[in-house]
């Protein structure tokens, strides 16, 4: 059985202490992965991993919708769009700034 991470958090339900097993990201990609491929079957990846065999097809499902996402122009014009938001945001700032600036300097006789 290969070595995984796995992370737990606990919960309480119907007054017991449950703990919740979280695994990382790599593992997941490694298991999605390896579903995909299809040299194995859900059941010997799970057995692998020390997993349940849901757990393997619902990472699979995931893995396989999220793909068409990667390979858009998306991702470059969300980059474009958040630098613009982002200078946006920095001129405002400085005029803020400014602004603070002039009014302590122009209300500081009134303290």
């Amino acid at each position: 059985m290969r070595q995984c991470i796995k992370l737990e958090s606990t919960l309480f339900k119907k007054g017991k202490i449950v703990k919740r097993k979280r695994y990382s990201n790599e593992l997941k990609s490694k298991v999605a992965l390896a579903a995909i491929k299809g040299n194995q079957t859900a059941n010997e990846i799970a057995s692998e991993y020390g997993i349940h065999v849901a757990q393997v097809n619902r990472w699979k499902k995931e893995a396989i919708e999220m793909l068409p996402d990667l390979f858009s122009n998306k991702a470059g014009r969300k980059s474009k769009d958040d630098e613009k938001e982002k200078d946006r945001l920095y001129e405002q700032i400085g005029r803020l700034k400014v602004e603070v600036d002039f009014l302590k300097k122009n209300t500081g006789h009134l303290l």
